[in-house]
């Protein structure tokens, strides 16, 4: 059987979200360099695989997936459901609600301080600094409830590592690349487990394909 291909640019930290569970599944896969700053993306030979013109797209055989998460599950649950708690009820409904979090409170909230600390200084742009203060302190409230649930569990779902915990990376990746890796930081149960994500060979490998700067700061961009 082919390779599943994976289309994109390393830097994304959606495609980041991908990548990371394909190291730790040991799939075999072939990654399909795409150009943003060519507009790769937006050709019609892109726009078939996925009509909004977005990355990341996966190709298995004859089926064709775009949005991260939904890759990163199928991913799971074809090569390492374990990492999905598939067949605990319990278990996989703590990994689902901890998606979710990420999805909905987590990654909201980061996103623009990345967008504005990072990007927008190499693209000519003004800081939104009231934007970032807004952010960081709605951050600060969120990561209360991190630090309350990592107070008893070692990862998010429970003690053991899964999706939940895997998804985080991506844009943690850059957040904590930035002047407020320190609010992170100032929650120890929350410190540990990033440093914990940190240190596993899938994360590393992925990290290493992530420049913290984008790859604007060495004209790399995609």
């Amino acid at each position: 059987m082919a390779p599943m291909k994976l289309y994109g640019w390393a830097v994304s930290p959606w495609m980041a979200r991908v990548l990371v569970c394909l190291e730790e599944a040991g799939a075999e896969y072939e990654l399909v360099p795409m150009s943003r700053s060519g507009g790769d993306h937006r050709q019609p030979e892109h726009l078939a695989r996925n009509p909004f013109g977005e990355i990341p797209v996966l190709e298995d055989g004859d089926l064709t997936l775009y949005q991260s998460r939904a890759i990163a599950r199928h991913i799971l649950r074809k090569y390492k459901p374990e990492l999905l708690r598939s067949g605990n009820l319990e278990e996989s409904a703590m990994v689902d609600v901890w998606v979710d979090v990420d999805a909905h409170q987590l990654e909201p909230i980061i996103r623009p301080v990345v967008f504005n600390v990072i990007i927008k200084p190499f693209t000519g742009s003004d800081c939104d600094q009231d934007l970032v203060d807004e952010s960081i302190e709605k951050l600060k409230k969120t990561l209360e409830v991190y630090e309350a649930r990592l107070s008893s569990s070692q990862y998010l779902a429970g003690d053991f590592v899964s999706l939940a915990d895997l998804t985080h990376f991506s844009f943690m990746r850059y957040f904590m690349a930035t002047q407020y890796a320190g609010v992170v930081e100032a929650y120890p149960h929350v410190k540990a487990w990033w440093e914990a994500l940190l240190a596993r060979p899938s994360v590393k490998k992925v990290m290493a394909g992530m420049p913290p700067d984008f790859g604007f700061g060495s004209g790399n961009i995609p």
